[in-house]
C-alpha cells in the first residue's frame, strides 16, 4: 500500500483498510499463507476506482491479533463475518489468493447471504496423493524450522527466474514479510494450508455463486487442473489460465489479474 494508508483495527483485533467510495459496492481481499495486506497493493488503486475495497490481514498475519484458537478454515471464516458486521457490510463479493482462495470458498458455504461473486485465485484443490503427501512434508518442515526453513525453494516455486532476477527489491519484501510470521502461528496456518483443501472438495453445501477461478500456468501448487475441478464444483463459474507464471503471478504481473477481476464483478 502507500505510505497514506491507515491502517485502523475492529473489535477483534484485526488489521484493516479501506478505499473506493462509500457508496460501490465492496470487494474485499483476502492473501495467502505468510504475506500480508500489503499483498494487493499492486491492485487495491485500480478495484478502488470501480468498488469500495475492504483488504486486511488474517489473525497472526501482518498487523492483525494471534488467532483467538486453533487456525482451521472455519475461524478465518468468522474473523470476516465479524468484520463486516464491525463495519456494517452486508454482503460483498471477495477476492482470495492462495489461502485466501480457500477461506472465501468456506466463506460462501458458512455465510451464503453474504456473499454476492467469488474470485478464487492460485487456490488450491484436491492433490493427488503424492502431492498431498509433499506439501504435508514441508508443513512439518515449517514446524521444525520456522517461516525460513523452506523459504529459499519457496520464492523459486512462487516466481519465475526472470523476475526473481530483474525485481530483487520484491523478491527481498515478500522474504521479510514471511520471515517477520510468528514460527508457532506460521507452522498452524500451513497445515490449515496443507489440510483444508480435505473439507472443500464437492463443497457441502455447494457453492452456488458466480466465480471467476484463476492460476497460472506454473503454479506447481495450485495447478491449472486444480482451477478447472474448483470450476467444476461451482456451477456456471468461469476459468482463466494465465500464461508462463507461477503461483504469485499477481505480484509479476498484476494487470493479468486485476482486469479479469473488474470485469468479473462488473458483470455479476
Amino acid at each position: 500500500m502507500t505510505n497514506n494508508e491507515q491502517v485502523r483495527f475492529s473489535d477483534n483485533g484485526t488489521a484493516y483498510y479501506l478505499s473506493g467510495s462509500e457508496e460501490a459496492s465492496v470487494v474485499v481481499l483476502i492473501h495467502g499463507l505468510g504475506l500480508n495486506r500489503h499483498t494487493w497493493q499492486w491492485h487495491q488503486p485500480e478495484l478502488s476506482l470501480h468498488h469500495r475495497v475492504l483488504n486486511y490481514d488474517l489473525y497472526g498475519h501482518g498487523d492483525s491479533a494471534p488467532p483467538p484458537a486453533l487456525p482451521k478454515l472455519t475461524l478465518f471464516s468468522k474473523q470476516l463475518v465479524e468484520l463486516l458486521d464491525f463495519l456494517d457490510i452486508k454482503s460483498c463479493s471477495i477476492a482470495g489468493f492462495s489461502l485466501g482462495g480457500m477461506i472465501n470458498r468456506r466463506f460462501a458455504m458458512d455465510h451464503p447471504e453474504r456473499v454476492k461473486a467469488l474470485g478464487i485465485l492460485n487456490s488450491p484443490h484436491e492433490r493427488s496423493p503424492e502431492a498431498q503427501k509433499l506439501v504435508e512434508e514441508r508443513a512439518s518442515l515449517s514446524e521444525a524450522g520456522g517461516p525460513a526453513a523452506t523459504l529459499d525453494t519457496t520464492i523459486e516455486r512462487w516466481f519465475t527466474p526472470e523476475f526473481r532476477s530483474a525485481r530483487t527489491d520484491v523478491i527481498s519484501m515478500i522474504r521479510d514479510w514471511v520471515i517477520k510470521n510468528d514460527p508457532v502461528i506460521y507452522s498452524q496456518c500451513r497445515q490449515v494450508l496443507a489440510n483444508g483443501v480435505l473439507e472443500l472438495i464437492r463443497p457441502q453445501p455447494p457453492i452456488t455463486h458466480p466465480a471467476l477461478v484463476m492460476t497460472s500456468e506454473n503454479d506447481s501448487g495450485s495447478t491449472p487442473a486444480m482451477a478447472h475441478a474448483i470450476a467444476s464444483e461451482i456451477d456456471g463459474s468461469r476459468t482463466i489460465i494465465v500464461p508462463h507464471l507461477q503461483h504469485m503471478g499477481l505480484v509479476e504481473q498484476p494487470s493479468l489479474f486485476t482486469r479479469p477481476l473488474l470485469d468479473f464483478f462488473e458483470q455479476t
